[in-house]
């Protein structure tokens, strides 16, 4: 099944070049439910997924996070995503998903589980 969903930024564009990215775009749904439609977040959260917030929803955020700092992805960039008004703490509360190059020495040696 496909789905048409408006991404980028849904206000009217002011640029031919903000048109082309704020086009709503389709995808085809890798999962569907029992009336083959798009699989409704909360059932799915609340019913399939566990229910608790360490293993939902949450945690998904959290490990796509991890993989975006880990592949270099920008702070300021992430938290605009994640919908953060301050990147500030956005890296206050992901930095600990930061690769060991772009942390503090001690930060660093935590992560890698070297002593002190």
């Amino acid at each position: 099944m496909a789905v048409t969903l408006p991404w980028d930024d849904p206000t009217p564009a002011e640029t031919p070049e903000e048109a082309k990215h704020r086009r709503p775009r389709t995808y085809s749904l890798l999962a569907t439910g029992g009336e083959r439609k798009a699989v409704n977040r909360n059932y799915f959260n609340s019913y399939v997924w566990k229910p608790s917030r360490e293993h939902g929803f949450h945690a998904l955020r959290h490990f796509s996070v991890s993989e975006e700092l880990g592949a270099g992805e920008s702070v300021v960039s992430l938290a605009r995503r994640l919908g953060h008004s301050d990147p500030g703490f956005t890296l206050r509360s992901y930095s600990h998903f930061l690769p060991p190059q772009a942390q503090s020495p001690r930060e660093s040696r935590r992560c890698r589980r070297i002593p002190p």
